[in-house]
């Protein structure tokens, strides 16, 4: 589902594709009901969320299907292994950055094309590395104790649940995961908006 646009004036001739999906009609109707005169910056970080929860699903799937084939979170003594932690969600990042940077520059901003893609491609990483790094701290602080506390409160739950290392490190990764992507989705949303495509009106 892709269209060719012609650009405005000030680059005559120039077109550009846009993707559209079944979502559009849908956020269009929900960005001018809650947005009013600022429904096309509605439109935009719908659209932003909405790219941004298929990175997640890359970005967390990614991280179960490395940490359960090359790169677990404990070793076979049960000690936790934060450089795999680090490295599995370093991994499972980049690979979402790729998908977001596509869907958002051919859905989200279409009509940004006064700077080049490979100039944007740039910035966006720029943008994201910063995210990436606040992000992988708070991991690597958070996924041990979300760990501990998820898995005594399932514990309370279900007297015969008995988690081992392994389950509990995985289990806290993704949910500092989880808190780690809705703060840094903010930031990518602001920086993104304000400086990668800040040609759009």
């Amino acid at each position: 589902m892709s269209q060719t646009i012609s650009t405005a004036s000030n680059e005559p001739g120039r077109q550009y594709h846009k993707v559209t999906t079944p979502l559009d009609r849908f956020i269009v109707m929900l960005s001018r009901r809650i947005g009013g005169d600022q429904a096309k910056e509605y439109e935009r970080f719908i659209k932003f969320a909405v790219v941004g929860l298929v990175g997640f699903i890359i970005d967390a799937g990614s991280v179960l299907l490395l940490q359960n084939t090359v790169l677990p979170p404990v070793n076979e003594l049960g000690e936790a292994l934060s450089t795999n932690v680090a490295l599995t969600q370093s991994i499972a990042f980049f690979l979402a950055v790729c998908s977001n940077f596509v869907w958002n520059r051919l859905w989200t901003y279409p009509d940004s094309r006064s700077q080049s893609a490979q100039r944007q491609l740039i910035q966006f990483v720029i943008v994201c590395v910063i995210g990436w790094v606040i992000r992988t701290i708070w991991i690597a602080v958070s996924y041990e104790p979300f760990g501990r506390i998820s898995t005594n409160i399932f514990s309370q739950l279900n007297a015969d649940y008995a988690p081992a290392l392994l389950d509990q490190h995985k289990i806290g990764t993704m949910i500092a995961l989880f808190f780690g992507v809705i703060a840094v989705m903010f930031w990518n949303f602001l920086a993104n908006r304000y400086w990668t495509y800040n040609d759009v009106d």
